[in-house]
């Protein structure tokens, strides 16, 4: 017997890795080699790719479609409709279909992705990296920036608790749990306890 729940409605072919926990809502289809954690929650119709790997207590809202080559370490939140893709260039006439044309996308733990937003293929989402709703990400995000617009572009920090982080003139800033964080440059903050 499953130690996992998977709606009526939705299709897990043999063979894709299932952890304990997860939950897999309305019309989604999970493909047989995919691998998925523990405690996840999958909202109606999200597709999971052949050869991608979620973490551990993911969060996938509805429509989402997780392609080959995409990655979510453990505590990814994926927004409502963001879009995943995974070949830099699709062509119909010129079908790219083997894993060597997928290029990888990571998305590292503790990171959001808002509604609608698209994460081009090829990029690395660092540590509690937060996008922002209708982003269009063309480019790796530092670990605890803030992205926004088309193309995405660095508005600001967050820490890992969701507070967005207000920098001293010495470079340092708390959020509320008490956890400290310093701006090393424009591109780079890093957690100091």
């Amino acid at each position: 017997m499953a130690n996992y729940f998977v709606h009526e409605s939705s299709y897990v072919d043999e063979g894709a890795e299932i952890g304990e926990g997860t939950k897999i809502w309305h019309f989604c289809h999970i493909f047989s080699k995919a691998k998925i954690g523990r405690n996840c929650i999958f909202g109606q119709n999200v597709l999971v790719s052949n050869n991608v790997v979620v973490g551990d207590y993911c969060k996938i809202q509805n429509n989402v479609s997780l392609y080959e080559g995409v990655i979510l370490e453990d505590y990814v939140f994926c927004g409502p409709s963001m879009v995943f893709t995974n070949v830099k260039t699709p062509r119909c006439e010129y079908p790219r279909n083997t894993s060597n044309d997928y290029l990888r996308t990571l998305v590292k733990r503790g990171s959001s992705i808002g509604a609608n937003a698209t994460i081009v293929c090829g990029v690395t989402l660092h540590e509690c990296a937060f996008v922002a709703a209708g982003a269009v990400v063309t480019k790796d995000v530092p670990s605890y920036a803030m992205v926004a617009g088309v193309p995405a572009k660095i508005i600001g920090w967050m820490s890992a608790y969701g507070d967005v982080l207000q920098f001293d003139a010495d470079g340092y800033a708390v959020d509320s749990t008490g956890t400290k964080y310093q701006q090393l440059s424009e591109k780079e903050v890093i957690r100091v306890s």
